[in-house]
């Protein structure tokens, strides 16, 4: 957004809408070891790229050590001027002590100079202090420094400058009144599964909010935005996508349409994944690229599999059609996986997306609400015209029949269902369309077939009952 000031962290300046407000201060809340400082660093280093002049106000950590921490990012602060008040190792050796002045007396009005003179010389544009906190310990009590922080911020704003400051926030020190005063509060946390960071306030303009998923690599500080379904729906047209089996296309009416989400489910082994395939590879003959992420199966296995039933997967490959992903649920946080399909289908013109399995994906969610993250998801990429196959496993091979355990049929605008039939004696496997919202659709269900030389589906089974239940029995006379 114009007039916005970047972070430098291009995730965060997604969640702020562009970035932040100039001329406003901002406050940056989290324990030890959660990046506040290094976050700070990507914001002087954002300002020195767009050649403006910037200021780190360091209250504990040493100039010489700052420099050296950004330098092993890779982050740019060479020309971000550096005040260091943080006390000296002479300061132990020195052990002053006063007598009659408090130490706050003494030590806040050479540090005020230090500050303002530095101020008045460079003219800042941006100013990172870490942390505020410290100037608790300069003041008498609660309401002197709240005093002396508003005047601080009025000063350096009124001086041009935006400021980014630091709160070591802890149930004996809260920082309630920081909150208050600053014009934007954003909360950096460290838990068990890893940093999280949310912005709570941010006057003047709307943010997005949740919290989102951040990573401490070698080169910083990196925000991975929560996904939102509610992006502007592109326009395209609901074009079919064939599976190439014309008795599956005939109870599909045609195939699958482009923009829609595609359930596909059954029990483990019954073929759910080679279905999915099908659909790849018609897309890949109009020369559409496709990507599937394998939350299970390792890609060596994958490519065995397909060899055997005459899929030509590595062939797909080769040509750039079809990209296969392992993704280590456990590895991946849900915004990370969303952050990768989304670049994914930017960067390489993607049309459609295979997730493999839902179990796979629920792993990465760590207790988060599976039904909230996989429609935001599937949602997300409707919009934006994406054929979505989502693989759905089953827990039970015969009895009951569900489409799902967890709840995800709303999502499907066209639901495929496999069962195991036991037949004669004979294990044996049917195929069924449940639902299709963009037509009409065949009820029957056929059987489903996997040869060396690919899938077969076969008439409509005639005279049978109980297919769902996986036990079925003739009627009337009919053949199986």
């Amino acid at each position: 957004m114009d007039g916005r000031l970047s972070t430098g962290v291009a995730g965060l300046d997604d969640i702020l809408h562009g970035g932040l407000i100039p001329h406003a201060s901002y406050l940056l809340r989290g324990g030890p070891g959660t990046g506040k400082t290094t976050l700070g660093l990507h914001y002087l280093a954002a300002g020195v790229a767009a050649g403006e002049r910037c200021l780190f106000i360091t209250m504990e950590e040493s100039e010489a050590r700052i420099r050296a921490n950004a330098a092993a990012r890779g982050i740019d602060i060479s020309a971000a001027a550096i005040l260091d008040i943080s006390p000296s190792s002479g300061f132990f050796a020195e052990a002053e002590s006063y007598d009659i002045f408090t130490p706050a007396e003494v030590e806040r009005e050479p540090i005020t100079r230090r500050i303002v003179e530095h101020i008045e010389k460079i003219r800042p544009e941006r100013v990172f202090l870490d942390p505020m906190t410290q100037f608790r310990y300069l003041s008498a009590d609660a309401f002197q420094f709240r005093r002396q922080v508003v005047s601080f911020l009025r000063f350096l704003i009124e001086k041009g400058a935006t400021i980014l400051f630091t709160s070591e926030n802890s149930a004996t020190v809260p920082d309630d009144d920081l909150q208050f005063l600053s014009d934007g509060v954003i909360d950096i946390t460290l838990g068990p599964h890893g940093r999280a960071i949310e912005v709570t306030k941010f006057r003047g303009s709307d943010f997005q909010r949740g919290q989102h998923t951040v990573k401490l690599v070698d080169a910083g500080f990196m925000v991975f935005p929560r996904l939102e379904p509610n992006v502007q729906p592109a326009d395209f047209d609901f074009e079919i996508i064939p599976s190439g089996i014309p008795e599956l296309d005939a109870m599909l009416n045609g195939g699958i349409e482009r923009g829609t989400v595609t359930l596909i489910t059954g029990p483990s082994g019954v073929g759910k994944t080679t279905l999915g395939m099908q659909f790849i590879k018609e897309a890949a003959a109009r020369g559409e690229r496709s990507v599937l992420y394998c939350f299970e199966e390792e890609q060596p296995l994958l490519l065995a599999r397909c060899d055997g039933i005459g899929l030509p997967v590595r062939a797909m490959m080769t040509r750039g059609t079809l990209s296969i992903h392992k993704i280590e649920p456990l590895r991946y946080t849900p915004d990370e996986f969303a952050d990768r399909v989304r670049r994914e289908i930017a960067q390489n013109g993607t049309r459609v997306v295979m997730l493999d399995s839902v179990a796979g994906y629920r792993l990465a969610l760590r207790g988060e609400n599976l039904r909230e993250r996989m429609h935001a998801l599937a949602k997300y990429l409707q919009n934006i015209g994406i054929a979505v196959i989502i693989i759905n496993e089953q827990e039970t091979i015969v009895g009951e029949f569900k489409a799902t355990e967890v709840g995800l049929s709303y999502l499907a605008d066209t639901l495929i269902f496999l069962r195991f039939l036991e037949m004669d004696g004979e294990l044996r496997k049917a195929v069924g369309v449940l639902k299709k919202r963009l037509s009409n659709f065949e009820k029957s269900l056929r059987e489903y077939i996997i040869t060396p030389q690919g899938v077969k589906v076969g008439p409509p089974l005639k005279g049978v009952r109980g297919i769902l239940g996986g036990i079925p029995e003739l009627i009337g006379g009919g053949k199986r």
